[in-house]
This record gives structure tokens, C-alpha cells and sequence, in this order.
């Protein structure tokens, strides 16, 4: 009532939404907003939902609410990943008609985490349903890994440091191709996702998959001139160690084996 009266606008929040009875929330909703609440919040506070769940769950609230004469009351969902299914959940909640998303940059939360707002901002662009810039998103979840000390796995979707990188030969020699068409083309080749959309690009290296095609590209890139044969030394190396070799470790052969200096 104090918010109320003075035009502060007021959410409801329940916690542990998807575990409560549903004859319990709408008692609780419905009395908040018949005393002023412009907005309720449903809360997977220990990330039990599933996607059929969600969906369930946020049709039957905004349905009760639109029943009941409430139908410009705000609807939010705020997820958790304990089971890996925050994102799920969370196209979930909009297919059903949520109007507000939850989420965090690298889904950084209690236990598990939140929904990862980076995810959920590139998924809405793929899905057509936002059109925005979202050149910036590497650097957002960047600096956020910096500022929380929270390393972000090499493998993690989009702005992982493996996410537009290819070392096996086969795929590395298509997207060569396709590069000398324009980014474009190279996003189409062997990616689900248009880097050049998020600020980053396709990137070549060398690993034990490799074929020359890479080699020659990535000495390309690093404006070193090498014979066939030190082509096939480096790829012979990368074999060897089993990994993919970075450019530092490339200059590093070089010097050594052909005395090329940098």
C-alpha cells in the first residue's frame, strides 16, 4: 500500500513458483494485483522446471489473470540452470506469453546459475523476434569473466575462445573457400551461428586434424613466407604434439628449425 500510494511500481514475487500448488499462486496473485501490483514474478528458484512445465505454467497464470479482468499485468520468469535447462525454459515462458525474461551475463547466479542473458539475447536475434546490435555482446561477457574472476570455458557457446574455430581439415578448407566470398559466406559453411553478427569472426588454426590447407592459411595471416616442405614440417609438428599449436609456438618452430627471425 505505501508503494501504491506512492506511484512506485510494485511486482509480486513468489519464490519456488514451479514447486508451489497452483491453486496457492492464484490466490496469492490475484490478491496482489487486486491490491495494486502491476507486475508478478514466477520464480524456478532451484532451477526444477522443465520446458512443458514452464509453458504450463506461465498459460495458466496469464490465463487466470486475463480471466479475471487483469490482462495488462506484466508477467516475468526468472529461471535457473540446476538442470542445464534455463534457456529452454526461458523460450519456453515466451512461447507461453511471458513479458520479461530474466537472465545474467554468463549466467553467473547462486549454485548452478541463472539464465545466461548473452544466450538469451543471440538466441532472440536467431529466432527473429528482437533486431538489434549485438556486435558488443563478446566484450560485455568479456568484461564481465574479468571484473568476477570467472573464467569462460573455451567451449562455451558464441564468445568461447572454440566457438568459431576450426582446426580439422576438411571443415577448415571449405571455409577458406568461402571466405574469399566475404564473412558472410564463411559463417554459413560450418557454423549455426553468423559470427560476424556478434563482433567476432571464423578462425582458422592448426591441430593433429589438419590438412596444408590450414598451414598455408594461418601462415598467411601471420605474413610468413614458407615452403611446401615447412608447411608439412608444421603440420607434421602439430601430429606430433597432438593439440592445436598457438602462433607464438608457430614463430617459435620457425626461428628454430628455419632460422626465421620475427
Amino acid at each position: 500500500n505505501l508503494c501504491i500510494s506512492n506511484d512506485i511500481p510494485v511486482m509480486f514475487v513468489t519464490e519456488d513458483t514451479t514447486r508451489a500448488k497452483p491453486e496457492d499462486i492464484k490466490k496469492l496473485y490475484l490478491r496482489a494485483v487486486e491490491l495494486g501490483a502491476q507486475a508478478v514474478c514466477l520464480s524456478d528458484t532451484v532451477g526444477h522446471a522443465t520446458p512443458e512445465g514452464t509453458f504450463n505454467l506461465v498459460s495458466y497464470v496469464r490465463e487466470f489473470l486475463n480471466d479475471a479482468g487483469y490482462k495488462d499485468v506484466r508477467i516475468d520468469w526468472h529461471g535457473h540452470r540446476d538442470r542445464g535447462l534455463s534457456l529452454a525454459n526461458a523460450f519456453a515462458a515466451i512461447e507461453a506469453d511471458a513479458d520479461r525474461i530474466h537472465g545474467t551475463a554468463l549466467g553467473i547466479g547462486e549454485r548452478c546459475g541463472n539464465t545466461p542473458m548473452d544466450q538469451l539475447l543471440v538466441n532472440l536475434k536467431l529466432y527473429g523476434a528482437i533486431d538489434r546490435d549485438l556486435s558488443a555482446v563478446a566484450e560485455y561477457t568479456k568484461l564481465t569473466s574479468e571484473l568476477v574472476g570467472l573464467p569462460i570455458p573455451v567451449n562455451y557457446p558464441v564468445i568461447g575462445d572454440d566457438a568459431f574455430r576450426t582446426a580439422t581439415g576438411v571443415h577448415a578448407a571449405a571455409i577458406i573457400k568461402a571466405k574469399t566470398k566475404g564473412e558472410d559466406w564463411a559463417d554459413a559453411v560450418y557454423s549455426g551461428v553468423p559470427a560476424k553478427e556478434f563482433g567476432l569472426k571464423q578462425k582458422i588454426v592448426i591441430g593433429p586434424l589438419s590438412g596444408l590447407s590450414n598451414v598455408k592459411y594461418v601462415l598467411d595471416e601471420m605474413n610468413i613466407e614458407a615452403t611446401d616442405e615447412q608447411c608439412h614440417s608444421l603440420l607434421n609438428y602439430a601430429k606430433e604434439v597432438g593439440r592445436m599449436i598457438t602462433k607464438e609456438e608457430i614463430k617459435n618452430y620457425f626461428s628454430e628449425y628455419f632460422t626465421i627471425k620475427f
